[in-house]
């Protein structure tokens, strides 16, 4: 089902964002994220078009209406239609919990690289020298290409 794909298209997306985030490349982040989002967005659609199929196919079959995928399953007419269904819903089981973690990953990443930005942008400006066991300073915050106590 195109419901399945996407679910892959989001994982992919997802591990992609992941990649950036730890590569650093936070430039391309946002747009890693309106992909998500477009994907995301993508998925009320199929999932009627899926909730469509699975009513057709439970009155074929003899189910209740309002019969879910694992429904199905246990009605199906024929061992080879239980076994694709059950495949089926093994699969998108699976993506579901990778995108979970996936996402889960992804949003600690992201609160831990706006930390980091926040605390450097926080310490701009301040003097960051050398301090003796005082706390007095040594040697003031300035570049150190080239030394110039010598």
């Amino acid at each position: 089902m195109r419901e399945r794909e996407l679910l892959e298209l989001l994982l992919f997306k997802l591990e992609e964002q992941q990649l950036l985030i730890a590569s650093g490349r936070t430039r391309w982040i946002q747009h890693a994220a309106k992909e998500v989002e477009r994907v995301v967005e993508a998925m009320p659609m199929e999932a009627l078009a899926r909730d469509t199929l699975v009513v057709s196919v439970a009155a074929d079959w003899g189910a209740p209406e309002a019969t879910t995928l694992r429904g199905l399953i246990d009605v199906a007419p024929t061992d080879a239609w239980r076994e694709v269904f059950e495949g089926h819903f093994q699969a998108m089981t699976a993506l579901a919990e990778e995108i979970r973690v996936m996402k889960q990953i992804n949003e600690q990443r992201l609160r831990a690289a706006l930390r980091v930005t926040q605390e450097t942008i926080a310490g701009l400006g301040d003097p960051t020298g050398e301090y003796d066991v005082l706390g007095d300073v040594v040697r003031s915050g300035g570049s150190r290409l080239l030394d110039t106590e010598v």
